[in-house]
Formats: structure tokens, sequence, C-alpha cells
């Protein structure tokens, strides 16, 4: 066992839109769609110890995700993850937890295992923890991507939008991924086919975005509270739309600033996953 640390970093995930995609074996399940990946994220620290353990923001925290990947790597150690992301409102923080993992510990063991077989685990472990479908592909590639079909690197394709923003966010409240995915998802799935191929067809952050406020409004997730805030953005002459599962409002360059909200900001990250020094 080694006495040194392993470390992380994984850009946050907002996704646009999105369709579900299950299979038997979680590395071929998953999600098609499309997202931003944020210059904010997750930084996991991941130091060898007797017992596994988790720490979010300084607090022990249940990260199913995590956990399963150190399962699967048959190691123990302590897992300590650190984000300015709010939790629970659309930013990938469990995927992100999953893959910086999977990096970090990859590294400290010196288990030898490649980029593909880390994204593979870590993407497992979320889907088998039902708190994500397609957050950690889209993790480990970065920029704005655009997932054209599910599961692990063996299987699924990836593609993006090839251009850099500025995004804000204002978060106002939680939503359960979980509990979304355990329901009827015909529809939802229906709505975000149909805002890939829009997508795919011209991908334009403007198509993104205007494909993402309308898989918002087909699938019934809107809020009356989100939806506030988007038009708001929407009269200031910009664009925005909602989180996906979150309770957060997104919006390009300064749209939520401009239509008067305190909003935070940070930028496309245009590389995915590292491990860091």
């Amino acid at each position: 066992m080694s006495d040194e640390v392993g470390r992380a970093f994984v850009p946050g995930h907002i996704t646009g839109f999105f369709s579900i995609h299950e299979a038997d074996d979680p590395e071929r399940a998953g999600s098609r769609g499309a997202g931003l990946t944020l210059s904010e994220g997750v930084t996991v620290t991941v130091e060898p110890a007797a017992e596994t353990s988790i720490e979010l923001n300084g607090e022990f925290a249940a990260v199913e995700s995590g956990r399963r990947v150190l399962d699967e790597l048959d190691e123990t150690a302590r897992i300590s993850a650190e984000t300015t992301l709010p939790l629970g409102s659309g930013f990938g923080v469990s995927g992100a937890v999953a893959l910086g993992t999977a990096y970090a510990a990859n590294d400290v063991f010196g288990d030898g295992r490649s980029e593909n077989e880390l994204v593979t685990l870590a993407h497992k472990a979320e889907v088998a923890a039902g708190t994500g479908l397609g957050d950690v592909v889209a993790q480990a590639r970065g920029g704005i991507p655009i997932r054209l079909e599910p599961g692990g690197p063996e299987h699924n394709r990836l593609d993006g939008v090839p251009t850099r923003a500025t995004v804000e966010y204002l978060s106002l409240g939680e939503l359960s991924t979980a509990e979304v995915l355990s329901g009827s998802t015909n529809r939802l799935s229906r709505a975000g086919v149909d805002a890939l191929v829009a997508l795919v067809n011209q991908p334009t952050l403007q198509t993104f975005m205007a494909e993402s406020n309308a898989f918002a409004e087909r699938t019934g997730l809107l809020t009356d509270e989100v939806r506030a805030v988007i038009d708001d953005v929407h009269a200031a002459g910009g664009y925005a739309s909602m989180a996906m599962l979150g309770e957060t409002v997104f919006a390009l360059d300064t749209g939520l600033s401009d239509a008067g909200y305190d909003a935070h900001a940070c930028k496309t990250h245009h590389a995915g996953a590292t491990v860091l020094e």
C-alpha cells in the first residue's frame, strides 16, 4: 500500500437534454444527449486507508458511485472530494466523484489501467448507483460533448460543438435524479432523441440552448420558478435553459446577470478529467 495520495480534477457537467437507453450490462446502458462541461468541477483526493470512507466538502457523504469504483479496483481508501458546485442540482457531482476516484486511485495504487478502463469503471459505478447515465463519459471528454450513442467507451460514440463559451448558472434547489429516472421515461426519451437530431443537423451553441429549452418544456420537467427565470433571460436578449436534472438555470455569456440575477460565472472546460500532480 502506498503512503502517497492521488488527486484528480473532473469538470462539472450540465446536461441540456437526454434520452435513456437501458441495458442489463451497465457498461452498455446510458444516455444519448448533449451538455456543457465546466471549468468549475470536483477535485478528488484518494489516500490509502484500512477502511473506505468518503467525504464531500469536509463532511461524510454516502456517494455510492465512488465506493463502487474502489470496490471494483479491490482497494480501500479515504476519498475526499471538494467542489464549489451546488449539490443535487444538475452539475454531475456524483459522476465526477466516481471518475475522480478512478483516476486518483489508479495513480496512487499503481493499478496501471488505461483511461478507457477507468472511465468504464466510473460509468458502470454511476449507472449501478442510479445517480446518472451520461455524465462520466462527458466529463472524461470535456468541451461541449454530444453523446451520439450510450454506454461506456467500448460502446458509445461522442462528438461535440467545436467552440468555447462563458456560462452563468443560478441554482434554485435540488431534484432527485434517481426519482426522475425511476418513473416512466418514454416521453422524455422521445423528446431527447428529437433534440439530438436537431443538434446533429446544426451543431451550434444556439441550437443546443434552443433544444435544451424545448426539451424541458416537452418533458414537463420545467418548474414554474425555473421558467420565470428563463423567461427573464430571454426577455433581456439572452439564451437560457434548465439543467438536467436540477432546479438550476444556466445561461450563455452574461444572460442571467443581464436579467438582474446574482449568478455564478465560469467557462466551458476545453479538456476532460485529469490527474493532478
